[in-house]
């Protein structure tokens, strides 16, 4: 078994890595700020690294001391899944996502502490509203293609520029083997965007946006989960890049209506309100949060979110390189994370 280091451990995708982890007998490492909840990694058999990926100095003695507590040795693998996905600063993006990859790579590789494989867990969001014109097709007069990995990045938000920094930053590092992921939409347990949506299907309220047909897709977690651990051990693979999805596309109500059948709603109002509209209340929303230096759900980087109408991708090479094969289709996967809420007490 392997001695695995998880950054953002604390997280909602961070805390299925280590657990599913611990299921085979990896040895867990779950890196960590100080000040982080410990809700989801109780298990007693989790490691604790306290790192700050702010700060490479800091960082570099966090590793050194790290090592040492090993035996003088470091982690076989390093899967990192730190980031910010909301920021009250657009600076604040790259201060976590870009900045906080390149500290951590440099200090591993200061302290010659490189693994054997690192992964980075990026995002579809990288590439931006590409490939957003109808192709007309035998079996559909309007349809989207998918977005392939050697069409050109394009991203119209903060997040995906950091994200996509980050990926330069690896590109451009010698002698560091790791591999890029980049899913869709990630749902499941745990996770707080999706379940503001069942919380709205609950109150018998769906919002939509834009009247151009859009076409969505989604990974649940532990799909996703299995893909990193499939990219810590593929033969030939570094320096690669996938994307990850479900293998299916959904049109815009697909994901509310499975919330409306799961949580047994029987009448709903579905809203969709026009781009500019929801650009008028993201850039409102965003200005007075900033003024008063609060974190706001609605924001512009929100709008060019919600607004994207392709979030198609070819998940092929996964499959080819890495043997990934999704398994949790969205109907038993929404199933599952409402079942959660639910026992959780939250819907």
């Amino acid at each position: 078994m392997a001695r695995i280091l998880v950054t953002g451990a604390s997280g909602f995708v961070g805390s299925f890595i280590v657990s599913e982890g611990l299921k085979v007998g990896h040895e867990m490492w779950a890196g960590m700020r100080r000040s982080s909840s410990r809700q989801y990694l109780s298990d007693e058999r989790i490691r604790f690294a306290e790192l700050d990926l702010s700060s490479l100095d800091t960082l570099r003695h966090q590793l050194s001391a790290l090592r040492s507590q090993m035996g003088g040795t470091g982690w076989d693998y390093v899967v990192h899944a730190a980031g910010a996905t909301k920021s009250r600063t657009r600076d604040g993006f790259f201060h976590t996502n870009t900045l906080g990859t390149q500290n951590l790579v440099s200090a591993l590789i200061a302290e010659g502490m490189v693994p054997r494989r690192f992964v980075f867990v990026s995002s579809l969001s990288v590439f931006g509203p590409v490939r957003e014109e109808p192709v007309p097709t035998p079996s559909s007069p309007f349809a989207y293609a998918p977005i392939l990995l050697d069409d050109t990045p394009f991203p119209n938000t903060a997040y995906g520029e950091s994200k996509l920094k980050a990926e330069e930053f690896l590109r451009g590092t010698k002698d560091f083997p790791y591999v890029i992921l980049r899913p869709t939409g990630v749902y499941g347990p745990r996770e707080k965007d999706y379940f503001l949506m069942a919380k709205s299907i609950v109150q018998h309220v769906d919002f939509a946006v834009g009247f151009k047909k859009q076409e969505i897709t989604f990974i649940y977690v532990l799909d996703l989960v299995r893909a990193i651990y499939l990219a810590l051990e593929a033969e030939g693979v570094e320096g690669g890049s996938y994307f990850l999805t479900d293998g299916c596309v959904y049109d815009s109500r697909r994901f509310s209506d499975l919330l409306q059948k799961e949580l047994g709603v029987k009448h709903v109002l579905h809203i969709t309100a026009p781009l500019w509209f929801l650009r008028l209340v993201c850039a409102v929303s965003g200005a007075v949060s900033g003024w008063f230096g609060k974190m706001s759900t609605l924001n512009l980087d929100k709008y060019h979110i919600l607004s994207q109408r392709n979030w198609q991708c070819d998940i092929e090479p996964a499959r080819r390189d890495l043997g990934y094969q999704p398994q949790w289709q969205l109907e038993r996967g929404v199933a599952e994370s409402v079942r959660w809420y639910k026992e959780n007490g939250l819907l």
